[in-house]
């Protein structure tokens, strides 16, 4: 039998009047996911996207798998359609379900009936296809509390629809509903996990790299653009933005006091990430910073980062435990490439005793040695695009 993909919507089905911009950009995204499966017929009603293959040959595991990874899609359910009456319903159910329902030791029957204009009640829906299934297969017993396999019937508006439960989605926004941010994108734990929290609430990411070889080598620059690949499938392609640093960290070392390197070398990479932001019209900037997790996340030192800049610098991880980020970085798959030992542009020239409660006024002195402008230019002039996804999306 032919199987249909239903994405049902998230937290988008409360939008009011611009609720159809968000269904449009989701419908949009799922099918630039499912471009390299296929031909897929994607449409929306009642809150539901629909994906139906056209033609056979699908690998619908991973089809599924990939679209759970769609921003604004709360549930991934593999369903079969048929008529809307109770006979071709029970048929369906006995053929779709045949493997799991011979399987199983009990079961119980669930409808959903959103086209009011069905004959019967959900309940008399469910007791008749129950009973239908009972005789189909005499070994199964009916169990309401806890059973081994529930059958789910939903009648819609177009088709009834036959399946045995709906796998998680990633929840959140569409992608591209809420603007353009610049992502600062270390090998770290935290860095991945922020990204990606920010993409979930629909906003498109550009990835910011600072490289600074040869204190930092090039596994470790691969490692990063590892860990984009692994964003890639939630985020969407990207356009990872690769900024030799080293010179801007050389000429902080040689020339400012080490307490305030830490600080220094975050407001520049604020200042890049800025004008990055300006040319690819982001809204705002993005980090990996815990509070007072080291000695430049503190209140102060955040202060000083944010007065260099005008745009919002926006920090998901801000007040999470340090376990509960190892554990998001677990689930979204980036925690075994952020742990492999290479080195990371924030540890070169750490500072023995860092100044943990500065003031932007103390910053701005220190700075003064400094011809940012051209430090800032050349490192831009230097930078490196590394394009990460299906060309074809």
């Amino acid at each position: 039998m032919d199987e249909i993909i239903l994405l049902k919507e998230g937290e988008m089905v409360l939008k009011g009047l611009n609720k159809r911009a968000f269904e449009r950009r989701l419908i949009s995204n799922v099918r630039k996911k499912l471009l390299p499966f296929g031909d897929f017929r994607v449409y929306c009603a009642q809150s539901t996207i629909y994906a139906e293959p056209r033609g056979t040959g699908f690998d619908i595991d991973a089809v599924t798998e990939s679209l759970r990874r769609v921003f604004g899609i709360v549930s991934v359910t593999r369903a079969v359609a048929c008529g809307k009456t109770k006979e071709e319903i029970a048929s369906a159910a006995k053929t779709y379900l045949a493997e799991s329902l011979a399987a199983a030791h009990t079961f119980k029957v669930e409808s959903k009936r959103s086209d009011k204009s069905f004959p019967m009640t959900s309940i008399e829906l469910s007791r008749y296809v129950g009973t239908e299934l009972n005789n189909a297969f005499p070994h199964l017993k009916a169990e309401m509390r806890n059973p081994g396999l529930t059958v789910r019937l939903e009648v819609r508006d177009y088709a009834a629809y036959v399946h045995c439960g709906a796998a998680p989605g990633a929840g959140g926004l569409p992608v591209g509903t809420c603007g353009r941010a610049v992502s600062l994108l270390s090998g770290g734990i935290d860095s991945p996990l922020s990204t990606w929290m920010i993409a979930r609430r629909g906003v498109e990411i550009v990835p910011l790299h600072f490289f600074s070889f040869p204190y930092t080598s090039e596994l470790a620059k691969q490692k990063v653009i590892k860990l984009a690949t692994i964003l890639e499938p939630w985020c969407g392609r990207l356009t990872l933005q690769i900024i030799p640093f080293t010179e801007i960290q050389e000429e902080i070392h040689r020339s400012c006091p080490e307490e305030f390197f830490t600080l220094v070398m975050r407001r520049f990479m604020m200042r890049i990430a800025d004008r990055i932001a300006e040319a690819y019209g982001c809204g705002a900037i993005v980090t990996g910073e815990n509070l007072s997790q080291v000695a430049s996340q503190t209140i102060e030192a955040i202060a000083c980062t944010d007065a260099c800049v005008s745009r919002p610098i926006l920090r998901p991880l801000i007040g999470m435990d340090k376990l509960d980020i190892i554990a998001g970085a677990r689930r979204i798959g980036t925690f075994d490439t952020s742990i492999e030992p290479y080195e990371d542009c924030c540890t070169v020239f750490t500072p023995r005793h860092p100044k943990t409660k500065p003031r932007p006024d103390e910053l701005e002195a220190v700075e003064k040695v400094l011809d940012i402008d051209a430090l800032v230019s050349r490192a831009l002039s230097g930078i490196e695009r590394v394009r990460i996804g299906n060309e074809r999306e």
